[in-house]
């Protein structure tokens, strides 16, 4: 049985960053991380499973903390 997962929304930045580290761990490190476009990150947030905002909700706010929570997430994962 599969466990039930709550909906993911822009707010939800630790959420987010675990999961993008899930899908790409360590082919992303710190600086790399922070080189990614901002078009690139956007499609990558949609494509999580249960994530439910909408697109035209996201600003340039929300991507960078993304980006900084996903680098903690990947730091977290170091050693």
């Amino acid at each position: 049985m599969a466990h039930y997962e709550p909906p993911i929304n822009w707010k939800d930045y630790e959420d987010i960053a675990l999961k993008l580290y899930e899908r790409f761990g360590d082919d992303f490190s710190e600086s790399k991380i922070y080189r990614i476009r901002f078009t690139e990150l956007l499609d990558w947030v949609m494509e999580i499973p249960n994530f439910e905002g909408k697109r035209e909700d996201c600003n340039e706010g929300h991507l960078e903390m993304i980006q900084s929570s996903w680098v903690y997430e990947w730091r977290d994962n170091q050693g």
